[in-house]
């Protein structure tokens, strides 16, 4: 999987999202031509489109999903602290179409934030999934992978939409860098069913970004992989309470991250 995974298209010229802090805006407000490239450069995780996301073996798509404030129109964006250029509709019709070339994949779609969408909003939401994706849609009554996994055979489906709002069981886990600073990384469980998620993202306060005015969290991910690729090694897939089946990272394609995960199955 991948970590926030639209952030690749945020929109230099787009305002802050609503749900930032006051202190953002205001900073952001005071000083854009400065304040404005740091938001973009910690809240990029991915360079890589979603097709080409797809391509590298990502079969997990973390899509947070927004309306900008004062937008009469219904279209809706991606979002982590500022908007994206494209569309959600967009987005779709591209996933669509590497599903119609990959009819044995399965693809997971995890929409959630759902920033500034009112009831109306929401529905034109699930109206668009429907439209677009139709008789691909994973139904209902399928929850458990062995379902899946056979109606995947039949080439019913190859697509499944989970509305994720919370997580739950999140782990901490604080790596100790050459350069004597501490940096959290945060494993987010999601238990959906019988998947579980793990997000191994490492996130940043205010504070440490104000410290590293010339950082970046490509930087900060990139020199953290080393250990990231041990507790990748370490884990078990499965359907008991302490594996994990989907592992959702930043910056994808910048490692061996999709093959070691995938390697994961030889532990079955």
């Amino acid at each position: 999987g991948s970590h926030d995974t639209m952030t690749y298209c945020l929109d230099k010229r787009s305002a802050v999202s609503g749900n930032e802090s006051k202190l953002v805006k205001f900073l952001n407000k005071c000083m854009p031509c400065i304040v404005h490239p740091i938001i973009m450069k910690w809240s990029t995780t991915q360079v890589l489109t979603v097709t080409e996301q797809l391509e590298a073996g990502v079969r997990y798509l973390d899509f947070r999903i927004a309306h900008k404030a004062n937008d009469p129109s219904m279209n809706l964006y991606f979002v982590h602290m500022v908007y994206t250029t494209v569309t959600v509709q967009d987005t779709l019709w591209e996933v669509l179409r590497w599903l119609e070339t990959h009819p044995q994949e399965v693809v997971i779609l995890a929409c959630r934030n759902f920033d500034g969408l009112t009831k109306r909003l929401h529905n034109h939401l699930v109206a668009c999934i429907k439209e677009i994706f139709q008789c691909k849609l994973c139904p209902r009554n399928v929850r458990d992978k062995e379902n899946l996994h056979s109606t995947v055979r039949r080439k019913e489906l190859n697509l499944t939409v989970m509305s994720v709002e919370l997580w739950d069981n999140s782990r901490d886990t604080t790596f100790l860098f050459s350069s004597k600073e501490y940096l959290m990384c945060h494993f987010l469980i999601f238990v959906s069913g019988k998947f579980f998620v793990a997000g191994i993202n490492l996130t940043e306060n205010l504070g440490y970004i104000l410290l590293h005015p010339f950082g970046s969290l490509k930087k900060m991910t990139l020199r953290s992989l080393p250990c990231l690729k041990i507790w990748i090694k370490q884990q078990y897939p499965g359907p008991k309470k302490e594996c994990i089946n989907i592992i959702a990272g930043d910056f994808i394609g910048n490692n061996d991250f999709v093959k070691d995960v995938i390697e994961l199955n030889t532990k079955i």
